[in-house]
């Protein structure tokens, strides 16, 4: 049976206008009062295609075509998109916590570039330097040596994604990428399973495909690490479950469009995706994994996609350093980006106990969150692919107000 990414491109019409201005950071988006699920037209393109092949994955990240990039910035420029200021803010997250933590990033293929371009980013947010020199950053390959595979310039976009919204959760974590030689699911299994062996306690994985019958077996080979945060994006397909997000062993990580507004908090939320489906945050239930003893929605008999949210929706998307084969800041968004910044949160919570699924966390406490209440991923009609109050489909129980939702 042939694994199926998510498709090779979206459609524009579907994703929200951000009402992107160069001239500052924080007013990177157009302030609104509510969030509407009405959709404008944004152009974009998947950084990765569907796979070809039986097993292979496709990376979750998209990058916004409307938008010119920039190799390098004036004197008085800022980045497009959301920075790190202006996720900590939205998401109430503390400016120091998680030093010394690792936060491993699990992708396919090389980038060449990469630590070098982590170093852009976090020089022009004045965040601490995070290098190899310093012991920060560390590159390695699925089998833990400096045998690299072959660099390609999809992925290469996907780990800058990655490795920036890691640094924009916990700018004090240090960073381990680990190459998969392909992206077969073994390949990137193995890569996860590598992470848990340098003693990273928290792993993004930044992709997914359709699911299997055999996924309860992956499940059991690389997702089943008790004391591990692992999380895994829902997907970019609007709704419908994807795998690895289904695995009862992870965080199922949804998407939003975050704007900025009137209100207390300054922000607000709404499902990234339209009533028309086919783009935006994945959701669903599973057709093969069981459903993990800590959830318990009545809609759905096996494991529920997802749990926890954050931004994803390219249209409100995120400022992102990328020169492989690629023109330097883009505005690049996709559950890619919602991922990795969930496994920072986790970082920021502490470790977890040695014997739990971190991914139960977020249900014994669904007051620390941001209920996110507007927003539709498709046309199923309840909960699965609608948001509403409390828990549902395309965004779980929420998205992060602080990090107390993280910890047991």
């Amino acid at each position: 049976m042939i694994r199926r990414g998510a498709p090779a491109l979206l459609s524009a019409a579907a994703l929200i206008t951000g009402g992107l201005a160069a001239a500052s950071q924080s007013a990177a988006f157009a302030t609104t009062t509510t969030a509407s699920p009405a959709a404008t037209t944004v152009s974009t393109h998947r950084l990765c295609s569907e796979p070809s092949k039986p097993g292979y994955m496709a990376c979750e990240a998209v990058v916004r075509t409307d938008l010119k990039s920039l190799k390098s910035l004036g004197r008085h420029d800022t980045p497009k998109g959301f920075g790190p200021n202006d996720l900590q803010a939205a998401y109430n997250l503390p400016k120091e916590g998680g030093k010394g933590a690792t936060v491993a990033i699990v992708d396919a293929n090389d980038d060449p570039n990469a630590e070098k371009d982590l170093a852009t980013y976090r020089s022009q947010y004045g965040l601490p330097e995070c290098s190899t020199s310093n012991g920060c950053f560390k590159k390695t390959d699925q089998d833990g040596g400096s045998n690299y595979p072959a660099p390609d310039a999809g992925w290469a976009g996907e780990i800058s994604l990655d490795v920036d919204m890691v640094s924009a959760a916990c700018p004090q974590c240090h960073i381990l990428l680990v190459e998969a030689k392909s992206a077969n699911m073994d390949d990137l299994g193995a890569a996860v399973n590598q992470a848990v062996k340098q003693g990273a306690k928290y792993i993004s994985n930044s992709y997914g495909g359709g699911e299997e019958a055999n996924d309860t077996s992956a499940d059991e080979k690389y997702f089943k690490h008790p004391g591990v945060a692992i999380t895994v994006s829902s997907g970019d397909s609007g709704y419908g479950s994807e795998y690895p997000a289904s695995s009862q062993y992870v965080t199922a990580v949804g998407g939003t469009s975050l704007k900025k507004d009137s209100s207390t908090r300054g922000y607000s939320e709404s499902v990234w995706g339209t009533a028309a489906g086919g783009e935006g945050a994945g959701s669903g239930c599973s057709q093969f994994d069981a459903k993990p003893s800590w959830q318990k929605d009545s809609g759905c008999a096996k494991r529920t996609v997802a749990d926890v949210a954050a931004v994803a929706d390219p249209a409100t998307g995120l400022a992102v350093y990328d020169s492989y084969q690629a023109s330097g800041w883009n505005v690049y968004g996709g559950t890619s980006a919602s991922s990795p910044f969930i496994a920072g949160v986790y970082a920021l919570a502490g470790a977890p106990g040695a014997n739990d699924v971190p991914a139960s966390y977020p249900y014994a406490h669904p007051d620390k969150l941001n209920d996110v209440t507007d927003g539709t991923n498709g046309a199923c009609g309840n909960y699965l692919c609608q948001a509403g109050k409390g828990y549902d489909g395309p965004t779980g129980l929420g998205t992060p107000n602080g990090v107390a939702a993280f910890t047991k």
